[in-house]
């Protein structure tokens, strides 16, 4: 059998499907939001096609991830100070272990944006997950502390919200906003900083005593900030993607007011482009060789959209095109077949051509819910996109049409939700403001 060359295919295939099956970060194995499965389930509800849902203790935006049969996911608990990471049986939705750390320090944020909003990240021997004025923390799949590291306070008014990330031996985390903001690199095994960059610097502006007014849902989300931070308004909550370009990996960041690549292993700039607005929530989207960032745009709102080449000469020389839109894009999209999906906070998807910026379609995902609006990133799996809306409706769209192709809208019982959809050998994840939810066989 060793010399059969049949067995060792079949036993090859076998280890590469089990491989990509894993959903091990944010956004899934590149941080892209692409998925390579096409086997998903089309239409259910909340009496149809669950396997199970586990209810969570409090509200939270993080988005789980999956290794083999464990889930992951963050979990904040306002009650008791505690920021925490949950493990799940992937067969049945129950929680085998919870780790993590009490912090009563004051740490503004969003009245909108909880606690522990960051995904976790894990490599299938550790998970890492960022807690952002706790630190960032590392257990292995027993649940046993490995390491923990602090990296900075958090001080911006709207919290923290970059994911960690993994590339070879080292977790990589756009830290904060806020004063202390930076780009650092631990290593996996035992938390030591092997480099660390400053981003652009962002003017800070504390409002002390002040509390501006809270409104219901999830509209007007800048007056639920916390004005007291020193850290200011401005800053990055967008997670870092590495890509592969002329040989050589590039870590790709959406700083505010520019985008840069550095070397992971050094933490080197290799390249990077100005212009960009001085907010970034969504994570960088790549494909057919272009770049497309997004950022909130602070005169007049709304979201700047900017289209990279990766292979044209260094500076500002890259940018392709800039395209202004009236509403703000805070989840992230994708790229297929030459178009550029982006969903807006408004609840609407907006179809770009890529070459050029240009405005194809927008068309908004009327649900029955009684919260339209969206925060969640979009997942592509072969020719359809799937993307949730803040009262857990799924939407799946075609990409195979020029216009809007809605494939299916599937409800979870109108449930909140500002998370992403994990998905992990036919089974789709999704975390509402109640409950992790598993879909499918």
């Amino acid at each position: 059998m060793r010399h059969n060359p049949l067995i060792f295919l079949l036993c090859a295939l076998q280890a590469g499907v089990c491989l990509g099956a894993n959903w091990p970060g944010w956004r899934g194995p590149a941080g892209t939001g692409v998925c390579t499965e096409i086997d998903l389930p089309l239409h259910w509800d909340a009496a149809h096609s669950i396997r199970w849902r586990t209810p969570l203790p409090d509200r939270g935006n993080s988005t789980p991830v999956v290794w083999e049969n464990r889930v992951f996911v963050t979990q904040a608990t306002e009650k008791d100070h505690r920021r925490s990471l949950l493990c799940l049986n992937r067969v049945d939705g129950r929680v085998l272990w919870q780790a993590g750390v009490t912090w009563g320090e004051h740490e503004p944020t969003n009245a909108q944006n909880p606690y522990c909003s960051s995904s976790p990240v894990t490599d299938g021997q550790r998970v890492i997950a960022y807690f952002g004025s706790a630190g960032l923390y590392c257990y292995d799949f027993s649940g046993k502390e490995q390491w923990h590291r602090d990296i900075g306070a958090v001080d911006s008014w709207q919290g923290s919200g970059s994911s960690p990330m993994l590339h070879g031996n080292l977790c990589i985390v756009n830290a904060g906003p806020g004063t202390h903001a930076a780009l650092i690199a631990v290593n996996k095994q035992d938390g030591s900083v092997a480099w660390k960059v400053s981003p652009p610097k962002v003017p800070g502006r504390a409002i002390t005593g002040v509390k501006l007014p809270v409104i219901g849902g999830f509209d007007n989300a800048f007056a639920q900030a916390d004005p007291s931070g020193a850290g200011g308004f401005l800053g990055s909550w967008s997670t870092p993607i590495v890509i592969r370009e002329r040989g050589r990996d590039e870590l790709i960041v959406v700083h505010p007011y520019q985008v840069s690549a550095y070397e992971p292993e050094t933490g080197k700039e290799i390249w990077s482009c100005t212009g960009l607005p001085g907010q970034a929530f969504a994570s960088p989207v790549v494909g057919d060789g272009m770049l497309v960032v997004c950022g909130h745009k602070l005169s007049g709102g709304g979201t700047r959209v900017t289209g990279i080449w990766l292979d044209d000469s260094a500076g500002s020389h890259r940018i392709r095109w800039q395209t202004d839109f009236p509403k703000d894009c805070v989840g992230s999209g994708v790229i297929a077949h030459g178009r550029v999906y982006l969903p807006t906070q408004f609840g609407s998807m907006l179809c770009l051509d890529l070459p050029s910026g240009r405005k194809l379609w927008e068309k908004r995902l009327a649900g029955e819910g009684t919260l339209g609006g969206c925060w969640s990133s979009i997942v592509i799996a072969g020719d359809r996109l799937l993307i949730p809306n803040q009262s857990g409706e799924v939407f799946i769209l075609s990409t195979t049409s020029d216009h809007f192709d809605l494939v299916a809208r599937n409800s979870m019982g109108d449930e909140p939700t500002c998370a992403s959809l994990s998905i992990s050998d036919g089974q789709i994840f999704l975390r509402t403001y109640k409950a992790l939810w598993c879909i499918g066989r």
